[in-house]
């Protein structure tokens, strides 16, 4: 049960968002390339490529769980963004700018996830949660170099 992801609003503003991602990390120093500018970007194509991975799946359980992770994704990238204008890798307008696309892309998020949820369920619901959070928690210990 393939959905077209590419026809949903909250798959094009993530879309949209990964695009700038990558076009204000361009000029990101290059000592940031494996950090910063790694982390930044993986966050940010997280989010739409989850739900396009979510949305080839044949269970609203398997797909709930795709646009959970996408919202972590989601929230990571906005804080990468904070992180790095703080630390002046953006500008000020720059930051504004992919703050309103971050900002435009989690309603429709949380719209599209809480349709899946009453389709699939509450048991279901819970499931995809928790598989979600142990999925998103051991990629992060991982990723950190602790199960090497």
């Amino acid at each position: 049960m393939a959905r077209d992801y590419t026809k949903i609003v909250a798959w094009q503003r993530a879309h949209a968002l990964t695009l700038a991602v990558y076009k204000a990390t361009q000029s990101f120093p290059r000592t940031e390339v494996f950090g910063l500018t790694s982390q930044l970007r993986r966050a940010s194509y997280g989010v739409p490529s989850n739900m396009a991975e979510g949305s080839a799946r044949n269970s609203k359980r398997d797909y709930l769980h795709f646009l959970n992770i996408a919202q972590s994704s989601l929230r990571e990238t906005e804080y990468f963004l904070l992180l790095s204008r703080d630390l002046g890798y953006l500008s000020e307008a720059q930051h504004r700018e992919t703050a309103k696309l971050v900002d435009g892309t989690f309603a429709p998020l949380h719209g599209l996830v809480n349709a899946v949820k009453r389709e699939a369920g509450t048991v279901n619901t819970l499931i995809a949660v928790l598989t979600s959070s142990v999925a998103v928690a051991l990629s992060k210990y991982c990723a950190a170099g602790a199960l090497v």
